[in-house]
């Protein structure tokens, strides 16, 4: 009798089981939102640093050829010669891929630009022109 009770003693009783539940899920309540921003503003950094780097990519590409790629050849032209570049020393990127921005969507690009030489831009999270937090442009500009 004596090895039996110790036995029923070991377990967690419902009532235990529940209370360390509900304290998981105040706990995930309170942290996941937080997790969650840190994750987009991981995204909007990451695609900050591609535009940098297509960036550096076009301006070499421009000192080579002597010329920015038209908005027709796009960023292609930084990893496959156009016809029209005589002095293409590429490919520029390291891969001899055109990255997608952080939400899987082609960057935009512009030769010549309204902003400057050319207009290099993701319109995040949402796909539209504008937004706020997550769905804020990014662009060469800024």
């Amino acid at each position: 009798m004596k090895n039996s009770r110790k036995i029923a003693e070991q377990g967690f009783t419902l009532l235990e089981m529940l209370v360390v539940l509900g304290i998981i899920a105040m706990l995930a309540g309170l942290v996941g939102p937080q997790v969650m921003n840190q994750l987009g503003g991981a995204k909007s950094k990451t695609a900050k640093v591609q535009i940098e780097e297509l960036s550096a990519a076009l301006d070499m590409y421009s000192m080579e050829v002597g010329k920015y790629p038209t908005t027709e050849q796009g960023l292609q032209a930084l990893i496959e010669k156009p016809d029209d570049a005589k002095r293409w020393n590429g490919p520029y990127l390291r891969k001899n891929k055109i990255p997608q921005d952080p939400w899987v969507t082609d960057y935009q690009y512009a030769s010549p630009g309204q902003k400057g030489k050319f207009d290099l831009y993701s319109y995040g999270a949402d796909g539209k022109e504008g937004g706020e937090g997550e769905d804020q442009d990014l662009a060469s500009w800024n």
